[in-house]
Formats: structure tokens, sequence, C-alpha cells
């Protein structure tokens, strides 16, 4: 873990600072690939986070203007802070844990949780905390109720083909083929042929589209015991393991080691204070995303990927302003389209976290406890089952611990 004392990587060279080198072909497509990805694999997921919530169409526009906005200024701030591609995003996982956990709340509360949850990121990075709060939650069991909470998307995948059977198929079969010939590309050509099915069906009108630009909408808070114990630490805790820390470990791998933490860590969460009312629930390094604007396709020196990342924040910006648009275009989609979307995006994520949670046999009986009893969507005394799967599966392996 690096420091906040930790200088930067070294600038760009002169040569490359001018006009030209911020058109380079390269940056521009990586960036656009980035935001294209990220979009498509799990915008469903938000919409069904925001429905879940009671937001209308105004308040769900106003989501993904924030979302956007959020995304996109602190993209081109880091990047250009730290001459490093750093990419952000909103928490996937977060947006599966709150479509399953914001029923019973509302939508008040619900920008409650946002809050509290963004403000203990910030803590964490402001004081340093980041490491010390990983080291209490074991990653096996982090990785079990993240299975969990994904578990309910990666069943609707199946289950939504007793409703439209040629379209999920159709679906299903494209990612499949695309896994082994365009695997960063899966997602993406799996959606076009849902939409190119659905067009062919009649079942996708896009006659309605509106191109007026987004509009924030305040969305006052409200504040429980339950919901801050039941909702926003375990998205507090989802963001930081499933997101933060392999955002992290992305940039180490790819050379970026001198980048330091905290201040990643701490603009995120305050973008995320900031933004909470108007519906910007949680933003995080990104992994799989980042990786796009961190290859040698972006650009073979490794000085100059960032300009990547800044032409990501661009069509993060893009796409904020345009949130009404986002949401009208993906309105107009059937609702096993959208499902089906939403699981296979979340497959590979699924089953990572099956897998690192099973992997030591030791352990394996606190994490089926985590796993089985948060997917099971138990609720007592008002808080939901992420937050009782995690604590009793850490009863469980502190007890397992001591017979060891």
């Amino acid at each position: 873990m690096t420091h906040a004392s930790d200088p930067a990587p070294p600038p760009a060279p002169t040569a490359a600072r001018g006009l030209g080198g911020w058109l380079r072909i390269s940056h521009v497509s990586s960036g656009f690939i980035a935001v294209l990805v990220g979009y498509t694999s799990s915008v469903a997921i938000v919409f069904q986070a925001a429905s879940a919530a009671g937001a209308q169409d105004a308040q769900l526009a106003s989501w993904m203007w924030a979302l956007g906005i959020g995304m996109g200024i602190t993209c081109i701030g880091l990047s250009l802070a730290w001459r490093a591609p750093v990419l952000t995003a909103w928490s996937t996982p977060g947006a599966a844990l709150l479509a399953t956990s914001l029923g019973d709340i509302g939508l008040a509360q619900s920008i409650g949780v946002f809050i509290a949850s963004s403000l203990l990121i910030t803590l964490c990075g402001l004081t340093g905390g980041f490491q010390k709060i990983m080291d209490w939650v074991p990653r096996h069991l982090a990785s079990a109720m993240l299975a969990g909470i994904l578990l309910r998307f990666g069943m609707d995948l199946f289950s939504s083909m007793q409703g439209q059977p040629a379209l999920v198929i159709a679906m299903f079969a494209a990612f499949i083929a695309a896994r082994r010939l365009l695997p960063r590309y899966s997602v993406p050509l799996a959606l076009l042929a849902g939409v190119v099915c659905a067009l062919l069906q009649g079942n996708l009108s896009l006659g309605g589209l509106d191109w007026t630009p987004a509009h924030p909408v305040w969305m006052a808070p409200a504040f429980s015991a339950s919901a801050l114990i039941g909702v926003a630490i375990p998205l507090f805790i989802v963001t930081m393991t499933s997101q933060n820390v392999p955002g992290l470990a992305v940039l180490r791998a790819n050379g970026y080691a001198r980048v330091p933490a905290s201040p990643l860590i701490s603009w995120t969460g305050l973008t995320g204070i900031v933004l909470a009312p108007f519906g910007g629930f949680a933003y995080n390094l990104a992994a799989i995303t980042a990786a796009i604007c961190m290859s040698p396709d972006a650009d073979p020196d490794t000085r100059e990927r960032y300009k990547a990342s800044v032409w990501a924040g661009v069509f993060y910006l893009l796409t904020g302003i345009f949130g009404a648009t986002v949401v009208a275009l993906f309105a107009a989609f059937p609702h096993e389209l959208v499902a089906a979307i939403a699981g296979l995006a979340l497959l590979g994520t699924l089953g990572n976290s099956i897998h690192d949670s099973l992997q030591t046999p030791e352990y394996r009986e606190s994490a089926l406890v985590t796993f089985l009893a948060t997917a099971s969507g138990m609720s007592l005394l008002g808080i939901g089952s992420a937050f009782w799967g995690l604590v009793l599966g850490v009863i469980c392996h502190a007890i397992q611990q001591r017979r060891a």
C-alpha cells in the first residue's frame, strides 16, 4: 500500500502535450470503449436500483446525470492530477445490492444511505483506514456476500427465457460466441443481439427518444438506524472490497504503483457526498474498464495512457448531460432484455466471487453461511440480508479460527 506522500509518476513529455497528442485515435477509442462497456454491462442494474427506491422518470434521469457528471469529473481530474489512467465508475455490485434492498425504505432514506456510505468511503481515504477496514473483513466473506447479492441476477438471466425465449437465447448465444472470439466486447455484442432481435419482433420502439439535456433533481435525504446498518454499511463494504480493491490492484499491476491510494479514495467519496442528493449512489475506482485505458492498445507509452482516461471522462460527461436520453433508450427495452443483459454482465463477477469465497477449504463453512444468508433475502429488525449474512459469517469464521 502506498501513501499520500509518494510522488506521482513523471509527467508526459512536452512534445506530446499539444492538441495533436490529445486527438490520437487510440486514446479517443479506448476511452469510448471503456465507457460503452461500462454502461452496457451494468446500466440496467442501476435502473433496477432506482426503480426499487421508487424514483420517477425525472428522478431517474437525475440519477444518470449525477453518475455521468461525477464519473466524468473524477476521471478527468484524477487522471490529470497524477498523469495516470485513473478511471472511475459507479459501484455495479453496489447497484445490485441496492436493487434488492431499497424496496422497503423509500427514496428519501435511500439518499441518506448514499450519503452515509460515501462519508465512510471519504473517511477511509482521509484517515488512511482503508487497509485496516479491509483486514477486518475476511476476503472470502466479502466475496461470499457479493456472490449472495448477485445470485438473483444470475438466476433472472435464465428465468427470463420463459417470457422471451428467442430473445434471451439469441443474447446468450451471442455472449458465448463473443467470449471466445471477442471477449472484451461480449456484453455489448450480447446487447446488440438483443436489440436486433427485439426490433425484428416489434418489441422495441425508439421513436420517443428525447435529446433534451437532463436536469438535476434534488432529493431530500432521510436517515434511519435500520437503513444505515442494513444498507449503507453493506454498500460501503461492497464498494470498497469489490471495486476499490481491484481498482487499485489494476493500477499497481500496470505499473502505476506510485499513484497514492488515499487521495483517489477520498475524492471518489467526496464526489458521492456532493452528488448523492441528485442520485449519485456510489463512486469508486474502476477495474475491468480501467484495464482498457491501461492497455498497450491505448498507447505503447505508459506515460501517455492517462489521456485515454481523460477522454473516458469526456464521454462520461456527455452521457450525464443526456441522461434522460439514456433513460428513455433503456426504458424502451423489453423487461427480459434488461434482465438478461444484467445477468450476463454479472456472470463473471458472480463466478469469481463464488470461487474466491470457497477456495480455502477450512473457511468454506463460514463462506457458505454468508452466501446463503445473503441470498435468502432475510430481514431481521428491519435490517437486510447482506448485513446479517456478513455478521453470521464473521461469527462462524471466528469460531473456526479458535478451533484451529
